[in-house]
């Protein structure tokens, strides 16, 4: 038995999935024009960060218990996704939609469209070894990549989603 990582898992690529939620506003449907399950785009990206879930831990002090603290449950909070060095893409371009979609919430679009999306992770094979999936997300962040003709960066830098949900899922 050696220390070495699987071959498999020396080099990860994420591919990131927007699916429009079936509710923009909790009880109220998704605004018109795109059916629930639209997709805005599938993604390539090097860099993932944001896949934590913190709990907040409530400590009750209960009178006449002096050797410690009673712990309880309190709510989830999620962390924003954060997407790095990376592309959404769909018949052979660069996809619009996702800067589309961040223009019109800043402008005032109501109801605002919410995607449901994944994260895979992917082997140097190109297989499944992991897949988390997010909801209700909203684009918190879209950072363009700096333009040097000698890097030939494109399309998306950095992209940051705030959500509502964080699971684990079987590939």
């Amino acid at each position: 038995m050696t220390d070495q990582p699987s071959p498999l898992l020396r080099a990860f690529r994420f591919r990131v999935q927007l699916r429009l939620a079936p509710q923009a506003v909790s009880g109220a449907p998704a605004p018109a024009g795109a059916p629930a399950g639209a997709a805005l785009g599938d993604g390539g990206f090097q860099e993932c960060s944001g896949l934590e879930v913190d709990m907040d831990v409530q400590e009750y002090l209960e009178g006449g218990r002096n050797d410690g603290v009673i712990r309880r449950v309190g709510r989830g909070k999620y962390s924003n996704l954060v997407l790095r060095r990376g592309m959404f893409y769909g018949d052979g371009r660069v996809n619009r939609e996702l800067w589309t979609w961040l223009q019109s919430v800043i402008s005032g679009e109501r109801p605002v469209r919410r995607y449901n999306g994944s994260v895979e992770v992917m082997s140097v094979r190109d297989e499944v070894v992991a897949v988390w999936t997010f909801d209700r997300g909203l684009p918190a962040k879209i950072k363009g990549p700096e333009l040097n003709a000698k890097t030939g960066e494109i399309a998306i830098e950095e992209l940051t989603i705030a959500h509502e949900g964080l699971r684990l899922v079987n590939p």
